[in-house]
C-alpha cells in the first residue's frame, strides 16, 4: 500500500466537498484505514491533524470570496461556520487579522490544490506549506551583522551559511542580551538586490526597541511598514534538516506560490527569515513583502 496515495485520494476528496460535512470517519473509509491509523498518518504526511487542515483549506476559499466582496456571514455559513464570531475567531487564529481586514488584502485567486507528489519534490515531506497569511506589519527597527554579498554565480549559497556558522556565541550574546533587543528571535534579512549586478546585503539581526547604544560596527535599519506573506516552513526538527526544509520552501514560493497566488514582491523591500530561538515548537517563518498584481 502505498500510503502517500491514499492521503493523496482523501485530501482531494476533502478539496471537492469543502462544503460538506467532513468526518475523520468517513475520510479513513476512503483512505483505506482505521480512523485511528488514518488520523497518525495523516498528521505524518500533512503536518496538521485533518479536521484542523479542513478549517484551513475551508478558510482559504473563504478568502477568495471575501474578496470578491460577499457577506461575511454567508461566507461563514457556506463552510461550515454556524455564526459570524466563531468564522470571525478561527479567521484571525490562521490570517492573524479580521476578515473585514483581510478583504484589503486577498486576492480572487483560487489556493492551488494540494499535491503531495509535488511537496515531495520541494523536500517538504511530514509538513504542507498552507496558504501563507497576509499581514501588515508596521515599522520597526532592527540591528546586526551585515555581510554584503551576490547573487552572481550562486556566490550568496555558499556565503551566507558561512556567515551563520561564524556566529559564535560571544556575537549572538551581543545581539540578545547588550543591546535594546525585543523578544527572542533571529532575523535573517535580505536587503533589496539591485537588478544590475545582483549585489545585495544579508543581515543577522534582531528587532530592537531603538538605536541608543547599539555599536557603531552593527549595521542597523528601521523597517517601514509592510504586508507581508508569511509562510510557515517544516524547519523545526533539528539544524540537519532545517536548510533543505527553509530551500525548499523558497522554492516551492517561486515556483508554485507566486505564479498563481494574485501578488508580487513589494518593490525595495527587505524579506527576512524569523528562527525563534527560546520555543522549540515554534517553525521557522518567511515573510514576503508582497503587493497585489
Amino acid at each position: 500500500m502505498n500510503y502517500r496515495v491514499c492521503i493523496q485520494e482523501s485530501l482531494d476528496y476533502i478539496e471537492d466537498h469543502l462544503k460538506d460535512d467532513l468526518t475523520a470517519e468517513t475520510l479513513a473509509r476512503i483512505a483505506g484505514f482505521s480512523p485511528y491509523h488514518y488520523y497518525r498518518v495523516f498528521q505524518a504526511y500533512v503536518g496538521k491533524p485533518v479536521m484542523e487542515y479542513i478549517r484551513c483549506r475551508r478558510l482559504a476559499y473563504a478568502v477568495v470570496e471575501l474578496a470578491q466582496g460577499r457577506r461575511i456571514l454567508d461566507i461563514a455559513l457556506d463552510y461550515g461556520f454556524e455564526t459570524h464570531n466563531g468564522f470571525s475567531k478561527a479567521f484571525r487564529k490562521l490570517y492573524g487579522c479580521s476578515p473585514e481586514t483581510y478583504r484589503l488584502h486577498g486576492t480572487e485567486q483560487v489556493p492551488a490544490k494540494v499535491d503531495l507528489f509535488l511537496f515531495a519534490q520541494y523536500r517538504l515531506k511530514g509538513a504542507i506549506v498552507m496558504e501563507p497569511q497576509i499581514v501588515t506589519k508596521p515599522a520597526f527597527k532592527v540591528a546586526g551583522y551585515e555581510l554584503k554579498t551576490t547573487t552572481r554565480d550562486g556566490v550568496n549559497n555558499q556565503e551566507v551559511p558561512a556567515f551563520w556558522g561564524s556566529m559564535t556565541r560571544e556575537r549572538l550574546d551581543l545581539l540578545h542580551n547588550q543591546i535594546p533587543s525585543v523578544g527572542k528571535a533571529e532575523l535573517g534579512m535580505c536587503f533589496p538586490i539591485d537588478p544590475a549586478n545582483g549585489d545585495f546585503s544579508y543581515v543577522i539581526a534582531v528587532e530592537v526597541s531603538d538605536f541608543n547604544g547599539i555599536p557603531a560596527d552593527l549595521f542597523t535599519a528601521e523597517i517601514p511598514e509592510a504586508v507581508y506573506a508569511i509562510f510557515t516552513t517544516p524547519a523545526n526538527d533539528g539544524e540537519a534538516n532545517m536548510t533543505p526544509a527553509i530551500q525548499g520552501s523558497w522554492k516551492y514560493i517561486h515556483e508554485v506560490w507566486f505564479p498563481t497566488s494574485g501578488y508580487e514582491f513589494a518593490e525595495g523591500k527587505a524579506d527576512f527569515e524569523f528562527y525563534p530561538c527560546t520555543n522549540p515548537v515554534e517553525k521557522v517563518k518567511i515573510y514576503i513583502p508582497v503587493t497585489k498584481k
